[in-house]
């Protein structure tokens, strides 16, 4: 039977160790043990946390076949096996202290040399729970990350509650979003990369049309985070993501914490998993106002049909 415990959750605002993903997780390991000793039970991390977001504001020139070969082979260099040493890592940590973690990773296929992956971790006290793949990377992302199958959108059964969630703009995707709802989520984690006012309004939507408590947890980077020996230029602006980390309630979409701007730091907030039970006393997306009958039904079609202009009657020209 699914429990409903009163959860305290940390969104973690921080700015990685740029191209070094050990020193990366190392920072990751003691922003945990911060988020423990300040009583949470689940931490987030940013998206691409391990080593480097493959940002707009500087990734653009990438696109170009020649140039960008250093920063491809430091990326794939510093990037994540998993399972692996650093994964080992993080659950090492979480297993001290009895915490659940959601990170977001670069993520390689030792065996196979090639494509990476924007990949979202979920790792608890007894090693790692479940792995995404990001399914559509955005603009710049493409020239670094692979597609993910989408075999993998579920929300995972934890002592914590049913953790789900996707990253930054697949939280966009209203089928995606859905194929999560489907498995139950009472907390979403969304880590991000997007630090604009639209991203809150996002996220405000998604606590309500989930019912679930809503942990968004985006990079703050400024331009002293890149090595001088940083393999491809950069552009003339002082902070390449300003963050926006906020955690939300399900019932109106309420920011219970945040947003936070232009700094690292943690957002932490207790989470009464009732309240996404209450909230779907009026709207449950997957159950009573759901009408998959008609939307994923044989209604569907039929409504398609007349668009096209058949089925029109006796009075069809």
């Amino acid at each position: 039977m699914t429990a409903f415990p009163t959860v305290r959750v940390a969104a973690i605002q921080a700015t990685p160790v740029v191209l070094d993903a050990a020193a990366t997780v190392d920072k990751a390991v003691r922003l945990l043990h911060e988020a423990a000793d300040a009583g949470a039970q689940l931490a987030v991390l940013p998206e691409t946390f391990v080593a480097l977001y493959p940002s707009n504001a500087w990734a653009r020139e990438a696109a170009a076949f020649g140039g960008s070969d250093e920063l491809w082979q430091r990326l794939w260099d510093e990037s994540v096996d998993v399972p692996g040493p650093l994964v080992d890592r993080l659950a090492e940590a979480c297993r001290e202290r009895g915490l659940h973690c959601a990170i977001g990773v670069n993520e390689r296929e030792a065996d196979r040399p090639g494509s990476l992956y924007n990949t979202l971790l979920l790792i608890g006290p007894g090693g790692l729970l479940h792995r995404h793949r990001k399914l559509m990377p955005t603009m710049q992302e493409r020239l670094f990350h692979g597609v993910g199958a989408g075999d993998d959108l579920a929300a995972v059964d934890t002592p914590v509650g049913r953790v789900g969630g996707l990253i930054c703009w697949e939280n966009r995707m209203p089928l995606a979003r859905y194929a999560v709802y489907r498995t139950g989520p009472q907390i979403w984690v969304a880590p991000t990369a997007d630090d604009s006012d639209g991203w809150l309004a996002t996220v405000r939507h998604l606590a309500i049309e989930s019912g679930a408590f809503v942990v968004s947890a985006p990079q703050y980077i400024p331009r002293a985070a890149f090595p001088d020996d940083f393999p491809a230029p950069l552009p003339e602006r002082e902070v390449f993501g300003r963050g926006g980390a906020a955690i939300v309630e399900p019932t109106w979409g309420e920011l219970v914490a945040g947003p936070l701007y232009d700094e690292e730091g943690m957002l932490v907030a207790d989470c009464d998993l009732r309240r996404g039970l209450h909230a779907k006393r009026w709207f449950d997306a997957v159950g009573h106002y759901s009408r998959e009958d008609v939307l994923l039904g044989a209604g569907s079609a039929t409504a398609h049909a007349r668009v096209d202009g058949e089925g029109d009657g006796d009075g069809a020209a």
